[in-house]
């Protein structure tokens, strides 16, 4: 309980909810008993609640508009290629850091129509390992096509590190997708403080704004419960609310 309490003073809730499931995963794997079933636990999981709430701090989104922005902002230098085709996947894929990285070329397939299709082989989500297969847009496939193409990539990681150079490396870290993310909104003239979290949240409230139902937006983000999505298009709830549409002009 002194650890709960200890980590609710300096780590966010939602941080605290995870190292407590650890342990009891640790636990059930080791085949013992959890010790996160008792009260104790319980009690100082509520007293953290009340004291800071349960609702995790959300990551600004990259709207629709937005997104266009930073695209036509970008040049076409190499790594602007690149930069372009991960934005634009990362966008229609709501993707998170980690899966952006982890596309491979042997698992893109064009389609007919221009399009391609692409398998997502695990995910954060998906802790049993059998993948997902995610469609990209005809202008998303375009720029990983441009992007591929003009790198010489023809197998492994879609996205790669570009040094000054222009020489391409063989991996992209998860923490550059936050920083390409930024400096292509910088370039853009948004202020908006973005992560590579943004474009997840931000494709999640276009698609609930365009009158999506919840259902697909879920298979689309591959959320398991509909609590994160519901999160993500909060505050558009709050804003087709009573009182929004009463003062409405």
């Amino acid at each position: 309980m002194a650890f709960i309490d200890t980590m609710a003073e300096i780590r966010a809730p939602a941080t605290v909810r995870r190292y407590v499931a650890s342990i009891a995963t640790f636990h059930r794997a080791a085949g013992l008993d959890s010790p996160t079933k008792a009260l104790p636990v319980k009690l100082a999981l509520k007293r953290m609640h009340r004291a800071k709430g349960r609702m995790q701090k959300q990551a600004a989104p990259l709207n629709e508009a937005e997104f266009r922005r930073c695209l036509a902002a970008t040049g076409d230098r190499l790594i602007d290629k690149r930069d372009k085709a991960l934005l634009a996947v990362g966008r229609v894929m709501l993707a998170r850091r980690s899966e952006l990285v982890s596309l491979l070329v042997d698992d893109l397939q064009t389609d007919a129509d221009g399009g391609a299709s692409i398998l997502l082989r695990r995910s954060k989500g998906d802790q049993e390992g059998q993948g997902a297969v995610v469609y990209l847009p005809r202008f998303a496939a375009e720029l990983v096509r441009r992007w591929l193409w003009a790198a010489g990539v023809a197998n492994g990681p879609i996205f790669r590190s570009v040094d000054r150079t222009g020489k391409v490396g063989e991996t992209l870290h998860p923490a550059m997708v936050g920083r390409i993310i930024a400096k292509m909104a910088k370039r853009a003239d948004i202020d908006t403080a973005l992560t590579g979290h943004s474009l997840r949240v931000g494709m999640a409230q276009d698609l609930t704004a365009a009158g999506f139902e919840l259902s697909g937006i879920m298979q689309a983000g591959r959320w398991k419960s509909p609590e994160m999505p519901a999160r993500y298009s909060a505050r558009l709830s709050a804003k087709s609310g009573a009182v929004a549409g009463y003062y409405a002009e």
